[in-house]
Parts: structure tokens; C-alpha cells; sequence
């Protein structure tokens, strides 16, 4: 083909392939969010706009078909126009090597970084022309799009940038980075993520912490129970607490109380409680909050494998998996998860999970453990229940269990010193053998000067005895007629310390 007619085709479709691929940036940057927010601006163009990112795979086919088509078409013209001038071969090489830098250039890098510059711009003023140019060749996209999935294995093309939720995680990750998203932001939507993946018995309250209340008590002992406990809501149980039978709700007590003429004691609670909502230990935090929405309940009762109460789950607790520990103004006892003391040392909670302790110290623990708490780890270090001042070793780490009376008197574990085990010094054995022999040498000498010392105080004492008793016997029976109690006492103490 001669003449200048294949080289001007060529360019105009090098500079409408550089549009079609801004264009193809441009859509696939804007927000369906953003986009509604401009149709309630009024915006022109928005609504149309918001219809073609509806269907965003369905458009981005058709302008990546339009870009290769230019780009194939415009490679073909360009290499009949110097087939004629440079030879077959010298033209066909000469044309790969400009169409490459003219594709990557013209076509690539600088209308995709204007596209993505400028998205809403240039989405607003290109969503007429696409729904135009869509009634023609959208069938020709789809038809040419089943081709490519039925040669690709898998499941095609997917809707959407992410193939997964890790990979939305870490754009979380990469916005928190950016500035994009504060820190506190992209913890909780870690959090919400996580829901999913914790079993509602990780955030129960346990069985041994619960309050719960007699069905046959009366509402004003139920009363006052919630006022000195501070809940509003206490599981009601008949013969034991694998038996609960219902829940009291405190604001069903202030009525009953209050419209009572002897303050609710000829009311028992079994005809106040309203029904209890029982759930398996391993339901995950996700749908345990989505259930508790549908049914209006605050509260859930967990039964573990065996049909035992496990604990109990408020929304409360589920929410602070989100958000963080909520405390009102009747919270002031609430233990800090995790108090940093120093030196690598931490007080933390003795319901603190395993793999949060292994995160203060970046350490991956045993996942066969039979525990998932730092205090359930303590009592399977020591072989039976933890009292404040048990001290085990584990794992390099020294914990010791910190507590007291819990408000029914019980002693409980609360907390959990944790700090690394000092490293050994190794010395050589000369080193080790002088101390030994300083020991036992020290520790002879000052048990030969116990035994001469030790004799000497008992002669004082014996003469210092018998001079009292001279004196006494001197002054008469005086000391021992003021009192014959403490008389008693005092020649005990003496008899006691002499024997000493």
C-alpha cells in the first residue's frame, strides 16, 4: 500500500486506543459511593454514570475490545506503509519496534495515569458515548469473553478487583500506610473480618463468673442482687446452673417491685423471668451478632459439646470484638487485658488468649495446647486450680498468678505477671568449684559461731532468770497476785523461749 493514507489511519488509531485505555483507568477507579453521592448532587451525567458502574465487567470488556482492536489495526496499517519502503522484513521489524514503545507510551502508561488522575472527569463525559456504542457491540464482547473462559480453567472472569478477603485485607493494610485510613479505623476493620473466624466461647463470660439467681427467690432478693452486682439482666436457674430456666430483666423487677405493696416479696422470679436464648460455644461471633439483631436479645447462654453451660455472651461482648473495650460508669474494677510494666515484663488478664500473649513476645506457640487462656495455661503447668502467688515456668517465661476475693468471697485468679526467664551465665569450672568450697567453708564457720554464740545468750538468760527470781522472791508474791492470767502467760512465754 503507498502513500501517506496507512501512516495518518495508523496514528488516529494509536490516539484513539490511548483514550479508550483512559477510559478504561477512568471506570475502573471511580466508586459506586462516590458515584451516588453526585447523583444526589444533581450532577449531570451522574445518574448515567451510576447505571454503566452497575455493570461495571460489562463495559470494561467492551472498551479493553475497542483498544486492542485500534491498537492490532493500527499495527497492520503501519506495517503496510513501510513494507513498500523498507522491505518485508526491515518493515515488519521496524513496525514491532514502534508500535511496542508506542503502545507502551501513547497507549499505556500516559492515558492510564490520566484516566486514574481525572476518573470522575472523564467517566461523567465517557458514559453517553459507551451506552451508545454498547447497543452494537456488547454481544460481540460477550460472545468474545464466553470464548476466553471456556479456554481458561477456573471460573472466569470474577466480578470485582479482590480474589479474596485476604487481599481486601491488605488493601486495608496499604490505605492505613498511605495515610488513607487512621490506625484505629483499620483495626476495626480488621476486627469486623475477624468475626467470622471467633467462636462466641472466646469473648463468654465463663460459667464460674456468672450471676445468676434461684427461680423461687422473690423479686425484691433479685433486686437487689442486680443492684449490688450491676446487671441488668441475671440467668435464672432451678436445681443447678446446667439447669437455666429463663432471664430476669431489671427493668421487669423495678415494675413488679414498684407496683407492689410489699416491695415484690409475694412475687417469686419464675413469674417475672422472660425466656433464655441457648446457642453451641462454637458459633461464630458474625452470626451469633446477626441472631441476636433479628431476635431482639442482648443476651445468649452457651452450651458446649456435652449439653453444660459453658458461659454467657452479651452484645456488649461481641461489640467490644469490634470496637474495644466498652466501660461505663459502673465499670471501675475492669482489669487492662494487657498492662505494660517494662523491661518486657506485662500484667495481663488471666482470660487473655494464648496467641495474644505470644504476640507481646513475637513467639508462635503449641496449637495442641488443651487451653486457650494464660490462666487455663497456668493450671496446666501446676497439674490442678491456680491460687494467687502459683508461680510456673514455661516456654522461657515466668508466669505468676496475681488475685483475690472475688464479691462472693471466692478466691479467684485475675491476673498474670509475665516476664522472660533470665538466661544462666555459663563459667568455667574452676569458677564454679571455688564458690562451692567458699560455701561450705562459710557455711561451717558460722554455725561453729551459732554454737558458741548460742551458748552464751543461754547463760545470760539463765543467770538473768535467776536474778529475777531472787527479786521476786525478794518482793514477795506482789507480781503474781495483780494477775494470775498474765502471770500464767508470761512463765509460758518464758518456758517457751527457754526452750527455744
Amino acid at each position: 500500500m503507498t502513500g501517506i493514507a496507512p501512516l495518518l489511519g495508523a496514528i488516529v488509531l494509536v490516539a484513539l486506543g490511548g483514550l479508550f485505555a483512559m477510559i478504561d483507568a477512568a471506570i475502573s477507579t471511580v466508586s459506586m459511593a462516590r458515584v451516588e453521592e453526585l447523583v444526589r448532587d444533581e450532577r449531570p451525567g451522574a445518574a448515567r454514570l451510576a447505571r454503566l458502574i452497575a455493570e461495571r465487567p460489562r463495559y470494561i470488556n467492551l472498551v479493553v475490545l475497542l483498544r486492542i482492536t485500534c491498537e492490532v489495526t493500527a499495527t497492520v496499517l503501519l506495517v503496510a506503509y513501510l513494507d513498500g519502503r523498507l522491505g518485508v522484513g526491515w518493515g515488519l521489524f521496524t513496525a514491532a519496534a514502534i508500535m511496542v514503545v508506542i503502545s507502551f507510551v501513547a497507549v499505556g502508561v500516559g492515558p492510564r495515569t490520566l484516566g486514574r488522575q481525572n476518573a470522575y472527569t472523564i467517566a461523567l463525559v465517557a458514559a453517553w458515548p459507551l451506552q451508545a456504542i454498547s447497543v452494537l457491540l456488547i454481544p460481540i464482547s460477550r460472545l468474545l469473553v464466553l470464548m476466553g473462559n471456556a479456554l481458561t480453567p477456573g471460573r472466569g472472569f470474577r466480578n470485582g478487583p479482590f480474589a479474596s478477603e485476604i487481599e481486601l485485607r491488605e488493601v486495608v493494610d496499604l490505605a492505613q500506610q498511605s495515610g488513607v485510613v487512621a490506625d484505629d479505623e483499620r483495626r476495626m476493620i480488621q476486627s469486623v473480618f475477624e468475626l467470622g473466624d471467633t467462636p462466641a466461647r472466646e469473648v463468654m463470660v465463663p460459667r464460674t463468673e456468672m450471676v445468676w439467681i434461684e427461680s423461687d427467690k422473690t423479686a425484691g432478693q433479685a433486686t437487689s442482687l442486680a443492684v449490688r452486682s450491676g446487671h441488668s439482666r441475671i440467668p435464672v436457674i432451678a436445681e443447678n446452673v446446667d439447669d437455666v430456666v429463663g432471664v430476669v430483666y431489671l427493668k421487669d423487677l423495678v415494675q413488679q417491685t414498684y407496683n407492689s405493696t410489699n416491695g415484690g416479696r409475694d412475687t417469686t422470679v419464675e413469674q417475672v423471668m422472660r425466656p433464655a436464648a441457648f446457642v453451641p460455644d462454637s458459633k461464630p461471633l458474625n452470626e451469633l451478632l446477626n441472631e441476636m439483631q433479628r431476635t431482639h436479645n442482648h443476651m445468649a447462654l452457651l452450651v458446649d459439646e456435652y449439653g453444660a453451660i459453658a458461659g454467657l455472651v452479651t452484645i456488649e461482648d461481641v461489640l467490644e470484638e469490634i470496637v474495644g473495650e466498652i466501660a461505663d460508669e459502673y465499670d471501675t474494677d475492669e482489669v487492662a487485658p494487657v498492662e505494660d510494666l517494662g523491661d518486657k515484663r506485662f500484667r495481663v488478664s488471666a482470660r487473655l488468649p494464648i496467641e495474644d500473649l505470644g504476640e507481646l513476645y513475637d513467639r508462635e506457640f503449641d496449637e495442641d495446647l488443651d487451653v486457650d487462656t494464660v490462666g487455663g495455661l497456668v493450671a496446666l503447668e501446676l497439674g490442678r486450680v491456680p491460687l494467687p502467688g502459683a508461680e510456673v515456668t514455661w516456654d522461657g517465661l515466668r508466669l505468676r498468678a496475681e488475685g483475690g476475693p472475688d464479691p462472693r468471697g471466692r478466691v479467684r485468679v485475675g491476673t498474670v505477671l509475665v516476664s522472660p526467664v533470665e538466661p544462666v551465665e555459663d563459667v568455667d569450672d574452676g569458677g564454679r568449684d571455688e564458690p562451692k568450697a567458699g560455701r561450705v567453708k562459710g557455711g561451717d564457720e558460722p554455725r561453729a559461731d551459732r554454737v558458741k554464740g548460742g551458748d552464751e545468750p543461754r547463760s545470760r538468760k539463765a543467770k538473768n532468770g535467776d536474778e529475777q527470781r531472787s527479786r521476786k522472791a525478794k518482793n514477795g508474791d506482789e507480781p503474781l497476785g495483780r494477775s494470775d492470767d498474765g502471770s500464767d502467760g508470761a512463765l509460758a512465754r518464758r518456758a517457751k523461749g527457754g526452750d527455744g
